[in-house]
């Protein structure tokens, strides 16, 4: 019987390797390896370079990153270590090893001061240590292993960890009113959602090399976002919206950072859900 083609997810306890992770039972024809970071620590060649001499996996999917924003303005070089030189070394292993190689990215490459929805091909120019050192992780990807699809997102949430949706729902619970910023505008990303793109493109036999944008459709506010969690959730909590300045964050946000997602709409044929829909499947599986 011939070996299944085996699927690596690195970053595996994050919220996109939990999503991954409810659908590896939807796809009998792969092996799905989930490693963490306990596991697998990616900034670490050697360990890495040992795992692919044993597993030789035919995809790798990376969901690891370190991700606190704010923590990052002052832990520059983990940042860059992890976001950065980690995902350069992934790429050149896989290279090496003939491995499909896809990483997970971010709007905060972008500067936040375009008008119109950022394509693939736009400027890149991250105001924060975060965003820099997740561009770095793009380009060595690209640089070490030409072959690497890079899907960048926005705003991403889900039944587990820590997000936006999840701690909403507590302070909701515990206070009578909120004060969310109004003036960063973007779009939600249901990482169950990401997930399902993911597993398309894989599934799909047609592997097309560079970067993509995916999201859930619309585009709104955080205060929009919180509103509707309010009001989904049936709470009374009052969401009062407030500008940006009056809540000071160590790492710079941007103010718009919508993506245009027709490049991976027309290259995969991967539908994209509305926000709200997606926020509702979210909200019924937290219950």
């Amino acid at each position: 019987m011939e070996a299944k083609p085996k699927i690596l997810v690195t970053g595996a306890n994050g919220q996109l390797g939990k999503e991954l992770k409810q659908l590896e039972s939807q796809y009998p024809q792969f092996e799905f390896i989930f490693l963490s970071r306990e596991d697998l620590p990616i900034h670490h060649f050697e360990l890495v370079r040992n795992f692919f001499k044993g597993y030789h996996p035919q995809y790798l999917i990376n969901c690891a990153a370190y991700t606190a924003v704010d923590r990052a303005e002052t832990e520059k070089d983990l940042a860059f270590q992890v976001n950065g030189e980690a995902v350069g070394v992934l790429a050149a292993v896989c290279k090496e090893y003939g491995t499909k190689f896809l990483h997970i990215s971010t709007d905060y490459v972008f500067d936040g001061t375009a008008s119109a929805p950022y394509k693939e091909d736009a400027t890149t120019n991250p105001q924060s240590v975060y965003g820099a050192s997740k561009l770095e992780g793009e380009k060595e990807a690209l640089q070490f292993n030409s072959e690497s699809i890079i899907i960048r997102t926005s705003w991403v949430y889900s039944e587990y960890g820590r997000n936006f949706v999840k701690t909403m729902i507590k302070l909701m619970k515990e206070k009578d009113q909120l004060y969310v910023v109004n003036d960063q505008i973007g779009s939600p990303t249901y990482a169950a959602d990401l997930a399902d793109a993911i597993m398309h493109i894989i599934s799909s036999a047609k592997w097309s090399p560079g970067i993509y944008h995916y999201s859930n459709e619309g585009v709104i506010s955080w205060f929009d976002f919180a509103v509707a969690i309010r009001d989904l959730t049936e709470s009374n909590c009052k969401v009062t919206a407030i500008p940006t300045t009056s809540y000071p964050t160590p790492a710079k946000r941007p103010v718009y950072s919508v993506l245009d997602k027709s490049k991976i709409e027309e290259t995969y044929g991967i539908s994209l859900k509305d926000w709200k829909d997606s926020l509702r499947d979210c909200l019924n599986r937290l219950k």
